[in-house]
């Protein structure tokens, strides 16, 4: 037998292991296991070039707990070691088995070998009061060897009998990691770190990995269903993709993956942390901000590439160029893809848009090479129409419009006295309806911007659109919309106008409230409330950003009632005799204008309400 102390610079290499080499204790099973692979794919490797004789025989991963001897068993049926190269190799920390036989084997598909550091096998010691290796070299003639060592610096290597070709690691578990013992607990590890590596994998007589996922495939052998079904297998309570994007590329870097386009129903639901980053299908994280552009991080799916530089723990990414060259080309596959999509089906990419348009618009606040190329797909979803617009009859369904034809379909109404284009928009069709229709009585399209994202972007577009202005369609009355006019005449005096201002002068402690009068056109609302466009959008950001900025949200809004001079109803409110009820009509017409536009709340709801069956009655 021979005994001897593993040639460390530090005797104190192992406590640091134990505590420091690995955010997670459970990675040690993603390393064996790893190492495991490494061993099989090696032999194959041999094999295909003659360097292996005889049958490969079936080349597998098992995993077995004993729960009487407290021990945990990974074994392989790979290569295995002799002597001399468990000397080599477990002997001498951070030498790396996998990196000699890269560089000897050099081009002979060394891609599937997993190990960069060396300290993969030290992981075990992390859990373990004892390790024990027992291997048999695939080498003819060889002796199977067994190396023993309990974490401190001495080992022992000496001959035994093994029937089998391969390595079983057999790690004496310590008490604090008897967790381990439990096959929930390692079947959790194992679906996590294991389940698409490429050699079988067996626990408790079951093969529990898928060696061929739909990334590894060439897109021509896949079809539609084969993608679904991944995506089931991926995310088993998710609902199906709306698109998804096969990467496959193998040069100037290697890339792998599949990208789902999930399918998201409320802003409130999206997700980010959905994709899962591989390196020759060993899990490393899903942690993948680096890689991916941030607006992509709301996609679903796998990449896999082992050209992503890994410290030694493999859970944090390092700086690097390939990474920055990397998310450059998923951001181009994405924009090429849903161009794509966009010019062969616009149809079934305006159906998936209320989805979509959260990656679209994300991108093109985020990116601007990619926002170069959304230009051409991102589309404004129009309201209908009612059916008194010119356009009569009203819409039958949704109508799209990309930036381009928007300004073509409003060319002549919707260009204020500057050039700029006039983008009128509803952030709450339903609220807001009164104020569509007026819009669309002047002709004017009004497009849907209701997302939690859509207030940022038609900020940022403001700056990297040229030439268009963002005006919601209850910011100011519909003959101000597109450029300040002056108030038309009205059919009343100025005696009564300074009445009705007097009237109107609304005394709410949430809202600060102007009054102005102006001859609408006889079928306009009596009263119309905006809120100055400027004003709103900065209590609006300033809401979603809390601290301070909830101090602006709370400040009173700027409300603007304008009262219809030309509107037939202020002929009774004048006419009226009794003070006390000319009051409360006023107030009355002024709370309705008001909860239009969702001011009225709590006691002024409620007194609305009251003062209504007053009325009525």
């Amino acid at each position: 037998m021979q005994k001897g102390s593993i040639r460390v610079q530090t005797e104190n290499i192992f406590p640091i292991i134990k505590k420091f080499l690995y955010s997670e204790h459970d990675i040690f099973i993603r390393e064996l296991v790893s190492n495991a692979v490494d061993a099989n794919q090696k032999l194959k490797t041999l094999s295909s070039i003659g360097e292996a004789k005889g049958e490969l025989g079936d080349l597998r991963i098992d995993i077995k707990i004993d729960k009487e001897k407290k021990t945990l068993t990974i074994s392989d049926t790979g290569i295995g070691m002799t002597e001399e190269e468990i000397d080599k190799y477990l002997n001498q920390v951070a030498f790396s088995g996998a990196e000699e036989f890269l560089e000897k084997y050099k081009g002979q598909n060394e891609a599937n070998i997993i190990g960069h550091f060396g300290l993969g096998f030290y992981s075990s010691f992390m859990v373990s009061d004892k390790v024990e290796v027992f291997s048999k070299s695939f080498k003819e003639g060889s002796k199977a060897v067994r190396w023993e060592c309990d974490g401190s610096p001495e080992f022992s290597l000496e001959e035994v009998e093994k029937e089998s070709r391969g390595t079983d690691i057999v790690l004496h578990l310590n008490a604090e990691s008897e967790e381990f013992l439990e096959p929930s607990r390692i079947s959790t590890v194992l679906e996590k770190f294991c389940r698409f590596l490429p050699i079988p994998i067996f626990f408790e007589d079951k093969q529990i990995n898928n060696p061929t996922p739909a990334w590894t495939k060439k897109p021509s052998e896949l079809t539609d269903e084969d993608y679904q079904n991944f995506y089931k297998e991926l995310y088993p309570f998710g609902e199906a993709p709306l698109f998804w994007i096969h990467l496959n590329v193998d040069y100037p870097f290697n890339l792998t993956g599949i990208l789902y386009f999930p399918k998201i129903k409320q802003s409130y639901e999206i997700q980010k942390d959905k994709i899962q980053l591989y390196s020759n299908q060993v899990f490393v994280t899903d942690e993948v901000k680096d890689i991916v552009p941030e607006f992509l991080m709301l996609m679903h799916g796998v990449i896999d590439s082992p050209d992503i530089p890994l410290n030694v723990s493999r859970s944090y990414l390092q700086g690097d160029p390939n990474v920055r060259k990397i998310n450059s080309h998923i951001t181009k596959k994405v924009a090429d893809k849903l161009e794509e999509i966009f010019k062969n089906d616009r149809k079934q990419f305006e159906e998936k848009w209320e989805s979509l348009g959260l990656f679209v618009k994300y991108g093109m606040m985020t990116d601007d090479k990619f926002l170069e190329k959304a230009n051409k797909f991102h589309i404004l979803e129009a309201t209908p129409a009612p059916s008194n617009s010119p356009e009569g009859g009203g819409l039958t369904e949704a109508k799209f419009y990309t930036l381009e034809e928007y300004r073509l379909a409003t060319e002549t109404l919707q260009k204020n006295k500057d050039g700029k284009l006039v983008i009128l928009y509803t952030t709450n069709p339903v609220q807001q309806d009164a104020y569509i229709q007026q819009a669309a009585v002047k002709g004017y399209i009004v497009v849907k911007l209701e997302t939690i994202i859509d207030n940022g972007f038609l900020n940022q577009m403001e700056m990297k659109w040229e030439n268009v202005q963002f005006v919601r369609v209850d910011s100011d009355i519909v003959d101000n919309l597109i450029d300040k006019q002056e108030g038309g005449d009205s059919v009343l005096s100025k005696d009564d106008e300074g009445k009705l201002k007097e009237l109107f002068a609304v005394k709410n402690p949430e809202i600060n409230v102007s009054v102005e009068v102006k001859g609408l056109s006889a079928d306009a609302p009596p009263v119309v409330a905006t809120r100055p466009e400027f004003m709103r959008r900065m209590k609006d950001m300033a809401a979603m950003q809390g601290g301070m900025g909830a101090f602006y949200a709370n400040m009173p809004d700027e409300v603007t009632l304008t009262v219809n001079g030309n509107h037939a109803i202020y002929k009774t409110v004048l006419a009226e005799a009794e003070k006390e009820k000319q009051e409360k009509l006023v107030h009355n017409l002024a709370d309705l204008a008001l909860l239009s536009q969702g001011l009225l709340k709590g006691n002024s709801l409620t007194s609305f309400i009251n003062r209504s069956v007053e009325l009525m009655s």
